[in-house]
């Protein structure tokens, strides 16, 4: 069964790899790189603090450890537990496959961290922002950004659906925590708040 769906795996990965242009090339490598999207980063936070000033105290925090925890469990209970080379580093594929810059990866590629970092981000933002514009938009850089790694020829379709899945999980788990917390922290801070104030009225 795991040889059959490795099978499928490897000739959906050549295929998708292999729709590849001289136009896509940059594009791609682009959307691959980490760095690229550091702006869009900023931006995002920034808008947090802004929109949500005290709540924000708790959201990036939240966000900081959405990522840690996607990058590090990609890494830790599945690169390092299944241990399956990553097409760039099978020998039978590694001379056939498109990569960009020549750039293979790491020996192991399951699953896919790209995947799993970008759609916890993608999944957690959605469930703050609650905007069906914004959610479709953010899910769509998640999936693009997927992509490009397939595309690059350093993960197999399968490293990147089951790390889309992890991020997804990982994404709804720390929603959960941080609307845990606001409800302790801010919302308890409030109920303390109301009665002092009551008290200052009672005593004018």
């Amino acid at each position: 069964m795991l040889e059959f769906l490795n099978t499928i795996d490897t000739k959906l990965f050549l295929f998708l790899n292999g729709l590849n242009t001289s136009f896509m090339d940059p594009v791609m490598w682009f959307i691959t790189k980490k760095e690229s999207w550091y702006p869009l980063y900023l931006i995002i936070i920034g808008f947090i603090i802004y929109r949500y000033k005290k709540r924000s105290l708790i959201i990036i925090p939240a966000i900081v450890l959405l990522i840690v925890l996607a990058d590090q469990v990609s890494v830790k209970l599945f690169k390092e537990v299944f241990e399956r080379l990553r097409p760039s580093r099978v020998d039978d594929l590694k001379d056939v496959i498109h990569l960009l810059h020549g750039k293979r990866g790491g020996k192991y590629g399951f699953v896919s961290s790209h995947a799993a970092n970008s759609f916890a981000a993608a999944t957690f933002l959605a469930l703050l922002f609650k905007n069906r514009l914004f959610t479709y938009s953010i899910m769509a850089w998640a999936v693009i950004v997927s992509y490009s790694r397939i595309y690059a020829g350093v993960h197999y379709p399968g490293d990147v659906v089951c790390g889309a899945i992890l991020g997804i999980v990982i994404g709804i788990f720390v929603t959960k925590l941080r609307e845990f917390a606001e409800e302790k922290l801010i919302n308890g801070q409030m109920e303390i708040d109301v009665p002092e104030q009551n008290n200052k009225k009672n005593e004018s």
